[in-house]
């Protein structure tokens, strides 16, 4: 986390000044405009590692997503003091903040892989309901528009800190087709853009001015004007664009979410039958889909695409497609493809490209061997160069088995990036990707050094049956209660092993939190070890200069330097709970009504039920009596879970700051995949807004 910023290239100070007050370089201007600062699921698939010469970052600087990334690292965002509501403590523990849900309509359901858009207008002050221009977070709704339900939704007014209703619906819209792909936001949030399917069955970007007013059960009027009108019509109105072939011919998409280029205000775009579509003048002009110079371009004759990524250092755009393969495209429209690379479910998600160097990562639900157990096909993650030559699959790194079809394996989404691997000057880190497409849903773990990938390593297990993975989220926040943390977010379709999950569709984060040489660790603080453990401080004190010899046993202590370490064992979903007049023996683990990890230290059979649960000892380390158990604390449990009727898209984050800044605004958002009670609002697939910390 502190890489980004601790890095002396000779930028210049003025730069960073500007960047530290929210001016973010839009590659169009002579000079930086101030903008806000947008998150969508495009910023998971464009990220930057630290550029360690000039040459790499002459290469991205110019980059508004850089920028964009710098300042969610970097920036403390507060809550202004007219904005905090009566009675709300901006001093609140994050777990003390309930997280809202809002029902989107029966049956909403944008897809797996379907992000939700945030925006922040300013990148220093967070904005409730009352500000000229509030935080919004947009949703896809995945149902038909209609004067009784909008396709797209927006809330405000978002943070528990706020006065008022929390959340409130900002506005709503029927814009006459089904959106099953992830919204957008222009880098100066007055616009958003998406594609839906028309009620001809024809895929169609819509670029839409909004203006407030609408709810979901009744949406606002919305004007729709030609493409020469768009730029000078008054908000709410939004134009179209068809999406055609290269003949004129109209064609869907309902897989291929749009890519903004901020720099050259263009949208790309993939879709059915393997068409890319190249979209100018959509924010700032006149919008017109490009039919020459190459455009549109059928990188395969396939049923669908994944949604393109462009690369502003190669001036290249990636997408793959059902068939398995990735193509680089160049801006003349000459398509390079590589070898096969998923031979299951074909490639469901754009791939990620680490634009600093050089390198893109594809996530397959099946490698096409039959090198796994049982003679089954392997989950693997390829890793690419940005200029990969036509035939190449790069290295692999196989995360679980897979299985052959039919039936065919689940899809693969992408992982997650830590902390470690942006902040580091050779692309050396973790990717987190929850792999194992063929069984149950896994976690691991995949080390690169200096841009390799090595062995990946197992975590745990989120689900107890086969079923689907969402893509992973990493969220590193170094403001939080208690000092820095990492999570993984990630969530099962069904059979969630989460505690609160009651084995349905289940959202889970783990601590990932990197151990850090010459830190001062705190009582309670985690970290997880190389061997894929979580350790908890028990003494603080300062760290080892060299990453210390983790104990591996379960309640094993590790010095390092002053600081004491004791281990609580692997990541899991969930812990057992605690049993009356029941026969534990040394080893077991359960999670106590006060959310800490216990661990048998003597065995015996514990307090019987008429005498209830036994006082749970608070401290770490120590030990509590229950009948002729002995129990040791081993701190809070590192994994919090929420029900998710069958799982989520994916998740974004809000931001990254301590409660005493802002309240309640550390916080993610993601949808539901199927209908379930969406806090007071009804029964239907939700918008959900939760903690980092603590799911809730």
């Amino acid at each position: 986390m502190k890489g980004i910023g601790a890095r002396s290239l000779g930028y210049g100070a003025g730069v960073l000044t500007l960047v530290a007050l929210g001016w973010i370089l839009t590659g169009r201007a002579a000079g930086p405009n101030q903008q806000g600062l947008p998150m969508d699921w495009s910023h998971r698939h464009v990220i930057f590692s630290r550029p360690s010469n000039d040459a790499q970052a002459a290469a991205v600087m110019h980059d508004p997503r850089y920028w964009q990334q710098w300042n969610r690292e970097h920036l403390v965002r507060t809550l202004r003091p007219d904005h905090i509501g009566l009675g709300q403590s901006v001093f609140a523990a994050p777990a003390s903040h309930a997280d809202w849900a809002q029902n989107l309509g029966s049956g909403a359901n944008a897809g797996a892989g379907v992000y939700p858009a945030k925006y922040s207008f300013s990148v220093t002050t967070a904005n409730c309901g009352n500000a000229t221009r509030p935080d919004t977070v947009v949703f896809s709704t995945g149902l038909a528009g209609s004067g009784s339900q909008a396709s797209i939704v927006a809330f405000d007014n978002l943070y528990s800190g706020c006065g008022g209703t929390v959340p409130q619906v900002y506005w709503a819209y029927n814009t006459s087709g089904t959106i099953l792909t992830s919204p957008i936001h222009s880098v100066d949030g007055t616009q958003v853009a998406f594609v839906q399917t028309d009620g001809g069955g024809r895929g169609t970007l819509v670029l839409l001015k909004w203006a407030a007013g609408g709810t979901i059960s009744s949406p606002a009027p919305l004007t729709t004007v030609s493409n020469a009108l768009y730029r000078g019509c008054t908000a709410p109105c939004m134009t179209t664009i068809i999406l055609r072939d290269g003949s004129g011919t109209a064609v869907d998409d309902t897989t291929s979410s749009v890519f903004p280029d901020y720099s050259h205000d263009t949208i790309w775009v993939g879709g059915a039958l393997g068409w890319l579509h190249k979209i100018t003048g959509v924010f700032g002009g006149t919008p017109t889909r490009v039919t020459t110079g190459g455009f549109p371009v059928q990188v395969s004759n396939t049923t669908f695409t994944t949604s393109p990524v462009r690369d502003f250092s190669s001036d290249t755009v990636f997408v793959g497609d059902a068939s398995g393969f990735l193509y680089r495209v160049s801006s003349t429209g000459v398509v390079t493809a590589s070898g096969q690379l998923d031979h299951g479910a074909g490639l469901v998600a754009g791939p990620v490209v680490d634009s600093t160097n050089g390198r893109v990562y594809v996530f397959a639900s099946s490698d096409g061997t039959t090198n796994c157990a049982g003679g089954v096909p392997c989950a693997a993650v390829y890793q690419l160069s940005a200029n990969f030559a036509a035939g190449t699959t790069g290295t692999k790194v196989v995360v679980g088995v897979s299985q052959i079809a039919p039936p065919n394996p689940n899809p693969m989404y992408v992982g997650g990036f830590d902390s470690t691997y942006y902040a580091s000057v050779n692309a050396t880190g973790n990717l987190y990707v929850c792999g194992n497409t063929g069984g149950a849903p896994t976690l691991y773990r995949i080390p690169i050094n200096a841009g390799t990938m090595g062995a990946a390593v197992a975590g745990p297990i989120l689900a107890g049956a086969t079923t689907g993975c969402s893509p992973v989220t990493d969220v590193p926040n170094p403001n939080a209660t208690g000092g820095a943390k990492e999570w993984i977010f990630a969530s099962a379709q069904a059979s969630g092993l989460g505690n609160s999950c009651v084995s349905g569709g289940c959202a889970m984060n783990f601590v990932n939190t990197p151990w850090i040489p010459s830190h001062v660790y705190s009582v309670g603080n985690q970290v997880l070890d190389t061997h894929f453990q979580v350790q908890i401080c028990r003494v603080g004190g300062m760290s080892r200069v060299n990453t210390p010899n983790w104990n591996q046993v379960i309640g094993g202590n590790t010095n390092d330097n002053v600081a004491r370490w004791t281990n609580q064992g692997p990541q899991v979903a969930a812990h057992g709970t605690w049993l009356p007049s029941h026969a534990y023996a040394v080893g077991n683990l359960i999670i106590d009504s006060n959310g800490n990890v216990q661990r048998v230290n003597t065995a015996g059979t514990s307090r019987t039920a008429a005498q209830g649960h036994p006082a749970w000892a608070t401290t770490i380390n120590t030990i509590t009596a229950d009948a002729s158990v002995r129990w040791r604390n081993l701190g809070p449990a590192a994994t919090a879970s929420l029900a998710a009727a069958g799982g989520t898209g994916g998740i974004i984050v809000d931001n990254v700051v301590g409660s005493g800044t802002m309240a309640g605004a550390s916080q993610i958002y993601f949808s539901t995949q199927s209908n379930q009670v969406c806090g007071t609002t009804g029964t239907g697939g939700c918008a959900v807004q939760a903690s980092q910390s603590a799911l809730q």
